[in-house]
């Protein structure tokens, strides 16, 4: 794993047409190989999810976003495919569904670019619309001499 800065921009969009957006930056790990690449970070207050780890997995055309902590969840995104998952908070617990519309990665052995855009709902009741626009930077080694 090594050491990358992590930018998140990311937006929600209700169905009255109210639209919230946030931009998120901060350390991470990551990695790349063969078979994908996976990259870590903790949230922050900014994101209310403080006390979280998340984790993606990008295989093929899947990625998988793992949340343990203060919130646990296991999100499944696959163009044109519904997942269902458990979405577990401090303050209760919900069955969710997400529908993919876009994944686009451009990611490699020293960073990238990943984009995802996606619906959520509540038992078939579209929730919101997403989207990820995820950036990770190799940090820069600090100099011995200061």
């Amino acid at each position: 794993m090594k050491d990358v800065l992590i930018t998140i921009d990311g937006s929600q969009t209700y169905p009255d047409g109210e639209r919230e957006s946030a931009e998120f930056m901060t350390d991470g790990e990551y990695a790349f190989g063969r078979k994908g690449a996976a990259f870590t970070y903790m949230e922050s207050p900014l994101t209310g999810l403080e006390g979280t780890k998340t984790t993606f997995l990008i295989r093929g055309g899947a990625v998988t976003m793992n949340r343990t902590g203060t919130v646990n969840s296991r999100m499944v995104f696959e163009e044109g495919a519904h997942h269902r998952f458990l979405y577990e908070t401090p303050y209760g617990s919900a069955t969710m569904g997400i529908e993919t519309k876009l994944i686009r990665s451009e990611l490699g052995e020293h960073g990238g670019m990943l984009e995802i855009e996606y619906a959520t709902d509540i038992e078939n009741n579209k929730i919101s619309t997403n989207r990820f626009l995820i950036t990770i930077r190799e940090q820069k080694e600090r100099c011995e001499n200061g």
